[in-house]
């Protein structure tokens, strides 16, 4: 566990595929073992060590939220914002967060405690021996199994990404971050150059020299579609 950790999580898409398949609630909003992604999330992160957590989601989320009177953790803060992309939902982000290192996950990231401990412990490992490896944040990946729309994540032996892309490889992000406010000077660069994705944005670090280590995980399940989430359901009665 790491103390005085800051966490941040991006849930203001609007998840349209997993609507179209049958949950017609935001996505932040649907729930496993009878908690919100939102809440599960956050509370994954309190349990690493996070402070406290900021989230942005959009109108409608907030909307529900309200309406609904949906329980939140107490540590957990909202941005509510309309963003276009999940790169300037990031930025937005940024708006709220203390000056360090902070933890990032999307809100659709399945992990198990274990998982999400193992990540935290050795990014920060990876992060404070900068003598040895000079990272300035590390990424959660795992084996690609044939799932959608992945991030491609090419790695050397040293646990350096040197890529990431559409190009097959071996791994793929997994949805997990450990990443210093420092990328933010980058925000005007990347609106420049018009990315319209968090994947863009990340691959654009790298490009400037951002030096991004990786962290294998053994599963994580990205809850885009119906199958997903039915799995994650599954994984998350079988850890029980």
């Amino acid at each position: 566990m790491v103390s005085e950790l800051q966490g941040a999580i991006i849930a203001a898409g609007s998840g349209e595929r997993l609507r179209k398949s049958g949950e017609d609630i935001p996505k932040p909003l649907v729930r496993i073992d009878g908690e919100t992604l939102l809440a599960r999330q956050a509370r994954a992160m309190m349990r690493v060590g996070a402070r406290e957590v900021v989230a942005i989601v959009n109108s409608e989320t907030a909307e529900v939220i309200a309406r609904d009177r949906i329980e939140l953790p107490a540590q957990l803060r909202l941005m509510v914002r309309n963003t276009p992309n999940s790169m300037e939902s990031l930025l937005a982000l940024g708006e709220m967060l203390a000056p360090g290192n902070f933890l990032l996950a999307t809100v659709d990231a399945i992990i198990a405690d274990m998982e999400f401990a193992k990540f935290i412990e050795e990014a920060h490992a990876l992060i404070t021996n900068r003598e040895v490896r000079g990272f300035d944040g590390i990424l959660g990946v795992v084996k690609w199994r044939g799932d959608k729309k992945p991030l491609f994540a090419k790695i050397a032996a040293d646990q350096r990404i040197i890529a990431l892309g559409d190009d097959e490889a071996l791994m793929v992000t997994a949805g997990i971050y450990l990443l210093p406010t420092s990328i933010f000077a980058f925000a005007d660069e990347a609106r420049r150059a018009q990315l319209s994705a968090l994947r863009r944005f990340l691959a654009m670090l790298i490009d400037n020299g951002v030096r991004l280590g990786a962290v294998e995980l053994a599963d994580v399940i990205d809850v885009d579609e119906a199958e997903d989430l039915a799995a994650a359901r599954v994984a998350v009665e079988v850890r029980r």
